[in-house]
């Protein structure tokens, strides 16, 4: 009669018995064997995970380099972004003594379409540590109908398939962070849920503080037990638009964006940068709180993007839309390429809507409709977009009339 070569069992004491090269196992023992090198295995990545060689971390060069060969510009945020993270793994891998070095979570302002989360993107193909994006807009305090504040951690959870240790190890991208900005200053009979009350709420993740993460979501599964999270070496990275933070900008430098009178001193050129003087004090007058503006210490901005960076986004990153027409284009067998007038209308365009490098895809899609339709029943196998051709195709679509009330 067969027996488990583990236990000693025989099949009918047994529910199954698993044949191998030279016995049987049953399948009692064949859960415990898989809880025991469970375990095992996670001890073996806990001590990887306590050992980072910081000679072979990317520096911040390195990720900077990184970053350029998908980014455009934006050489003062890359820099805060390339040093933040080469500090964070630091922090991961320092000596238990006196010195303790504390995260400097990030905030980065810069308007709609300038890569914000283009940059949060590129930086998790890089990372060697788990990495969430999350939104910041669909934030509720508990008991309101959105997401828990705790469902941001959800994310950096599934990043890693629920391994709390590298978790806690992780990094968080918050995007449109301004979107939770304090409504208004006056008092209210009515509670700002979706406003300071997530700020409030994001102030011990930001901080550092055990906090208890439901795995599957907190309000559709309230019998499922809890997974605690201790955020203290999770690095968070906020982003946000801030729209019409260069007006508190101005009042603080006593200077006028629009009008007439004392602010004529102030050149065209300054105006545009004015978000190079963003300061804290300037998130706390668009509604941000001091707490949390506390927590996140260092501030940096994106520049919005001229003429020059627009048109070097449409062929230079390794992503670029002009190289990924080419790509769709040749799995039909036609050669496609894009003559510099085309480009230039495109750029002029995106700049007269003020949609950004955003904005660029949508004129480039709405531009290549019409040939991504026919083309691959055509027998074309070679096609150049001119400025003649995307000027016929965007008057003839209604994209004008749209983007002009965006």
């Amino acid at each position: 009669m067969m027996r488990c070569d583990f236990c000693g069992r025989n099949q009918r004491e047994v529910d199954l018995l698993i044949p191998g090269l030279n016995g049987y196992i049953c399948n009692e023992c064949a859960e415990k064997a898989s809880e025991i090198a469970k375990e095992y295995l996670n001890k073996i990545g806990d001590s990887m995970l306590s050992e980072i060689d910081i000679k072979s971390l990317p520096k911040p060069t390195e990720i900077k380099e990184y970053l350029d060969q998908y980014v455009i510009g934006q050489d003062s945020a890359k820099k805060y972004l390339s040093v933040a993270v080469y500090n964070h793994y630091k922090r991961l891998s320092q000596d238990k003594d006196d010195v303790d070095i504390e995260k400097s979570n990030i905030i980065i302002v810069g308007p709609t379409g300038t890569g914000k989360t283009l940059l949060a993107k590129t930086i998790a193909k890089l990372l060697k540590v788990p990495f969430a994006i999350v939104d910041a807009t669909v934030l509720t305090e508990a008991g309101y109908v959105g997401e828990d504040i705790e469902s941001l951690l959800v994310r950096l959870l599934q990043a890693c398939d629920y391994n709390v240790k590298e978790a806690e190890r992780g990094i968080v991208f918050i995007d449109e962070i301004d979107k939770i900005a304090r409504k208004s200053d006056n008092p209210s009979i009515t509670r700002d849920v979706s406003g300071e009350g997530v700020q409030q709420g994001l102030l011990k993740l930001l901080e550092g503080s055990v906090v208890n993460v439901p795995p599957q979501g907190g309000r559709k599964h309230p019998e499922q037990k809890m997974i605690p999270v201790d955020t203290k070496n999770i690095l968070f990275i906020c982003g946000g638009a801030f729209e019409g933070i260069e007006r508190k900008i101005a009042l603080r430098l006593n200077t006028h964006v629009v009008g007439y009178g004392a602010g004529n001193h102030v050149s065209k050129t300054d105006r545009e940068k004015l978000l190079h003087y963003v300061a804290p004090q300037d998130l706390r007058s668009y509604g941000l709180i001091p707490e949390i503006i506390g927590r996140l210490p260092v501030v940096t901005n994106l520049e919005p993007l001229d003429r020059d960076a627009l048109r070097r986004i449409l062929v230079e990153p390794k992503n670029a839309i002009v190289r990924q027409y080419e790509k769709l284009l040749g799995m039909d067998g036609i050669k496609f390429s894009v003559k510099d007038d085309a480009l230039d209308y495109i750029v002029d365009k995106a700049i007269e809507y003020k949609l950004g490098a955003r904005g660029l895809r949508s004129i480039f899609e709405t531009i290549m409709m019409d040939l991504m339709y026919n083309a691959p029943a055509s027998k074309m196998k070679k096609f150049e977009l001119t400025a003649k051709y995307a000027q016929e195709q965007l008057e003839s679509s209604n994209f004008s009339a749209i983007a002009s009330t965006i």
